[in-house]
């Protein structure tokens, strides 16, 4: 979807996403990322960390096509998997008490019930501090993760979905409130392929 609207993550959040990607890739391999992506202004520059919306949507996008660009359509895959899945772990430490991620009461839930809210949290998070938009609905026993306003394949044209660093980021969530549990995480419609929303369906049931 190509549009001249700007939208933008938290500078923290763009932070994180680099951060990230430098303990996947190395600091090497990020620099060479953001060169192919034309944004040699984040080498050795990474956004400070603060909570203003300045971190533009136009550049994550860039950045997650670089890296199918750089390492290929299965590599590119693999590394955003496993950035995504770092990301979430710099996240809970930045806003896991924030989110109430970190109480007692809600450690303690019911796996089903943790899994549902710990998806609620996460959206209500998005919707309320990023320019993102997300809606979860439940269906049939699987959680569906409709990401309306998605950053990760903004202004990107893809035969098949690309979002696949929201995709680490949710099994790493969900490993991380199960206790070690590993659940069926795929993304089955993305904007950049010409849907209307990037959709990820969870199975509510671990696979083991």
């Amino acid at each position: 979807m190509i549009t001249s609207e700007t939208f933008y993550y938290p500078n923290r959040m763009g932070r994180i996403i680099l951060l990230s990607m430098e303990e996947v890739m190395g600091r090497n391999g990020v620099n060479a990322v953001l060169k192919l992506a034309s944004l040699p202004r984040l080498i050795e520059n990474y956004p400070s960390d603060t909570t203003e919306l300045a971190f533009p949507f136009k550049t994550l996008g860039s950045i997650t096509d670089m890296l199918e660009h750089a390492y290929g359509p299965h590599g590119g895959r693999g590394l955003a998997l496993r950035i995504g899945r770092a990301c979430f772990n710099y996240g809970v430490r930045q806003y896991g008490t924030q989110l109430g991620l970190t109480e007692m009461a809600f450690r303690l839930l019911p796996l089903p019930m943790k899994v549902n809210a710990g998806a609620k949290i996460f959206a209500e998070f998005f919707n309320n501090f990023t320019d993102q938009r997300v809606r979860v609905e439940e269906e049939d026993g699987k959680l569906l993760w409709h990401i309306d306003r998605c950053p990760l394949c903004w202004e990107r044209k893809a035969q098949d979905p690309v979002c696949h660093l929201a995709v680490g980021l949710l099994q790493e969530a969900l490993y991380w409130l199960s206790g070690g549990k590993v659940f069926d995480v795929t993304e089955q419609t993305c904007i950049a392929a010409g849907d209307e929303t990037c959709t990820i369906v969870i199975d509510q049931s671990p696979i083991f």
